[in-house]
């Protein structure tokens, strides 16, 4: 298991790297991901949080919808989104904050499995939330770059209060 990385780490705000070996090590890493999530009750985690640059999310969206299991994406890459919707997110990076966010309520997005796969699927939803939450953190965004000026210094006023 992995500790995560929180808001003032810089390694969050830095873009991680392409994986291209697929092998028993990167087999191993989404398994203890995974683990990391479900022990910190996430459902969903990016490599750069756990301190290790490589395009790698895990997402497991069974507690707020059925019928799902835990997944990695590998080099996860939106090539398109429609509509809007708010909704409000947390992080784990970014402890006891939690603010409404717009994104796109559904994506088309472009993947690798752990074995190497390339996938492309449609996704809406709670997956497509996560997904787009975890993709930002790969590309060194946090949730609260979207939220106005002043929600950002309110939000990290009650995170530097914890």
């Amino acid at each position: 298991m992995y500790d995560i990385k929180i808001i003032g780490d810089n390694v969050l705000r830095k873009k991680a790297f392409r994986v291209t070996e697929f092998d028993n090590d990167l087999l191993n890493l989404s398994k203890d991901m995974i683990e990391t999530m479900h022990n910190n009750n996430g459902i969903g985690l990016a490599a750069p949080q756990i301190n290790i640059l490589k395009r790698i999310i895990v997402v497991d969206i069974s507690p707020v919808e059925k019928d799902y299991e835990a997944m990695a994406f590998i080099n996860p890459e939106i090539l398109e989104s429609w509509g809007s919707i708010i909704f409000e997110e947390g992080c784990l990076s970014v402890p006891g904050v939690n603010e409404d966010v717009e994104r796109p309520e559904k994506i088309l997005l472009k993947y690798q499995t752990v074995t190497g796969e390339n996938k492309t699927e449609e996704f809406d939803g709670w997956m497509a939330r996560v997904l787009q939450h975890e993709i930002d953190h790969l590309n060194g965004i946090l949730f609260i770059d979207y939220l106005s000026p002043l929600k950002q210094k309110l939000a990290l006023n009650k995170f530097e209060t914890i």
